[in-house]
């Protein structure tokens, strides 16, 4: 007898900052390919990322917030444009309304060591499973 062991989904949060690429956009173009991350942190969050994996996509300018989900539909690979940069696809899932606020984030207390708030300027990175759990009570219908 075989078993195969599926790995757990894993959940990422990227930033964009929408005046470049929106929200609107990705939801209208489907799919897309995330590039320009260059730090060496957030690197490793794409490197990490599967296929199937969820990432919550956050506005960084405006109200900073988490609009969207998305889902990985490819295994990362190095970027052709950047020999220090990596990319991976993306599917659009859904939007995320209303948006989860950085501010109500931070106010929860919940989430004080995470990235997120801690290092404002890291543009992708894990999401704790504490913060799932948080959406997943704050969105029901979302199905996390």
């Amino acid at each position: 007898m075989v078993l195969e062991l599926k790995a757990a989904m894993a959940y990422f949060l990227a930033k964009s900052d929408p005046q470049t690429y929106s929200a609107e956009d990705f939801a209208r173009d489907k799919r897309t390919v995330w590039d320009g991350v260059t730090n060496a942190q957030a690197l490793q969050a794409i490197r990490a990322m599967r296929p199937g994996d969820r990432v919550f996509i956050y506005h960084s300018q405006g109200e900073s917030a988490i609009v969207a989900l998305a889902k990985v539909i490819s295994e990362p690979r190095p970027d052709p444009a950047n020999a220090k940069s990596w990319v991976v696809e993306m599917q659009f899932v859904l939007k995320i309304s209303p948006p989860a606020t950085l501010a109500e984030v931070k106010s929860s207390g919940l989430f004080a060591d995470w990235a997120l708030v801690r290092q404002s300027r890291l543009s992708t990175m894990a999401a704790p499973e504490s913060f799932v759990s948080w959406m997943r009570t704050r969105y029901p219908s979302l199905k996390l």
